[in-house]
């Protein structure tokens, strides 16, 4: 299947302050993340930001934050941001058919997330490079589970350019330049 820019939206799982400390590889994984989100606001893909219980694990990384403060935001305590009526509801309203999903954890918040838009109707595209869990091992099997579910797993640097299509694209020589 195609993924094609103006089918996508993209859903960030909660890359939290008091979390993201723990997560393994995690420098990688932050560059990566900054670099998916940059790529995709170039390419104008709209943004879904979920947080977990921001009490208990924080804002979303400062690095992140300061990209995505102007995105749709939403707080949620159900680890799937699909089982807060209020996410999935704005999931919905953007009529996209394709959820591009990345963030923390991968074998929690993102399986369940993904899942649940599986069962929504909705095309899942996981970037794998910029999900993370705490063990490599959990990383590992929730790529695995939701492969077999139905998610079509990418990395960053993939899916930023099968959304930029061509090197006409006035976009390309920005998300070249990006993923450099």
């Amino acid at each position: 299947m195609r993924i094609k820019a103006q089918d996508a939206l993209f859903c960030l799982v909660d890359v939290q302050e008091r979390l993201f400390p723990h997560i393994e590889n995690k420098d990688e994984l932050e560059k990566n993340l900054i670099t998916l989100v940059k790529g995709l606001k170039v390419l104008n893909i709209p943004f879904i930001v979920n947080e977990q219980y921001k009490k208990g694990i924080g804002e979303t990384i400062p690095s992140l934050k300061e990209l995505v403060q102007n995105d749709s935001s939403f707080e949620k305590t159900t680890f799937s941001c699909c089982q807060n009526s209020d996410t999935l509801e704005a999931i919905k309203a953007t009529n996209k058919k394709v959820v591009i999903v990345a963030g923390i954890e991968t074998h929690v918040c993102v399986l369940q997330t993904c899942i649940d838009l599986l069962e929504n109707g909705f095309k899942v595209v996981l970037v794998t490079d910029a999900s993370g869990s705490r063990k490599k091992m959990d990383h590992k099997m929730a790529i695995k589970r939701l492969v077999q579910a139905g998610a079509i797993p990418t990395t960053y640097e993939s899916i930023l350019f099968e959304l930029t299509v061509d090197s006409k694209n006035p976009c390309f020589k920005e998300i070249s330049s990006l993923v450099k």
